[in-house]
């Protein structure tokens, strides 16, 4: 299985993240990505390529062209403004009050995000655009006829909504991917989101609409992030009515309690027959995990990674969460290994 990597991902090197009160060092870094890069070359997954440039059209297909503008330009204005830290958005519009864009820098940070951990730092304009690329450059690998591609995005992308940036998130790179095999002639794509935390993002991208089916596996959002989305009697509006599809968990979900809900979507994506499957890879469901509470083992995803396989489907595998850097490169080939078979 061939990889696509952007070291320009490197650009992000945020060193703030609102947790508990304090800031900390933010659990979403660049070794991540180093990591699983070293285990894909470790174990000889396959050939690891550069991401070519697909510029903001295909991102304009998903996100609206003021929030790009935005995110462009939001660390400019922000020096501009002579903030000493890292662009954190600390007002937003509560109930009761007007849903309008400021001219505030404050203010724009305020409307165009759903989450505070998230900061905008000098490079990350260039690193969530090297991420889309990732994206676009593995999906074009599958529509061109490889089996199976790995996107290794970094940073993430689920949680961004077509306005909303939060959660590690600014661009929907599984979401852009979806749309791009649609715009090439694909009738039916299936996005499977196996992260931890449920993505939103994706969710309200595709919710009133039925030529992509959202299935996401993740932990209760009444006790953890994003907390207002992700409930399971959350199925869709208008066109998109039944092709959502939620399953949430308790703490200490083990792999034999999580699997009974992979085999539920699998069979929904059976019967949906997409020609393209996107997979939203998290293995933040890993035991160890520093910010989830499921309880997977590094063998599980061996299993994951087949049981994907027998759905018989071009796939793009797209880099979500997962935050124990120790593990994570074994866990996410291990997902690769197994479909790989």
């Amino acid at each position: 299985m061939k990889t696509v990597y952007s070291p320009l991902h490197h650009r992000r090197t945020a060193v703030s993240e609102l947790d508990g009160g304090v800031l900390i060092p933010p659990h979403e870094n660049p070794n991540r990505a180093e990591t699983i890069l070293a285990r894909v070359k470790d174990q000889q997954l396959g050939e690891v390529l550069p991401p070519e440039s697909h510029g903001l059209a295909p991102i304009r297909r998903i996100h609206s062209d003021r929030y790009i503008e935005f995110l462009e330009h939001c660390w400019r204005d922000w020096q501009a403004e002579g903030k000493p830290g890292e662009a954190i958005p600390a007002v937003w519009s509560g109930r009761g009050m007007r849903e309008r864009l400021p001219k505030d820098i404050d203010g724009r940070l305020g409307f165009y995000s759903f989450a505070a951990e998230t900061s905008i730092t000098d490079g990350t304009w260039e690193a969530a655009r090297a991420a889309v690329d990732v994206a676009l450059t593995a999906q074009a690998l599958v529509a061109g006829g490889e089996r199976a591609a790995f996107a290794l995005c970094r940073p993430p992308g689920h949680h961004a909504a077509e306005e909303l940036f939060g959660g590690y998130c600014f661009f929907n790179n599984a979401g852009i991917a979806a749309q791009a095999f649609l715009d090439q002639g694909a009738k039916r794509v299936a996005i499977l989101d196996v992260d931890f935390h449920h993505g939103n993002g994706t969710q309200s991208i595709f919710y009133q609409r039925s030529d992509v089916l959202t299935l996401s596996l993740h932990g209760d959002p009444d006790l953890v992030f994003p907390h207002f989305l992700g409930f399971e009697d959350e199925t869709g509006e208008g066109d998109g009515e039944g092709y959502n599809l939620n399953i949430t968990y308790p703490p200490n979900t083990p792999f034999e309690v999580w699997r009974e809900g992979l085999e539920t979507a699998c069979q929904r994506i059976v019967d949906y027959a997409p020609d393209a499957l996107i997979i939203a890879l998290g293995v933040d469901t890993f035991e160890e995990d520093p910010i989830s509470f499921f309880k997977l083992k590094s063998s599980d995803y061996l299993t994951l990674g087949q049981r994907l396989a027998e759905l018989g489907l071009p796939t793009l595998f797209t880099m979500e969460g997962g935050y124990d850097v120790d593990a994570i490169g074994v866990n996410v080939v291990n997902v690769l290994k197994g479909f790989e078979g």
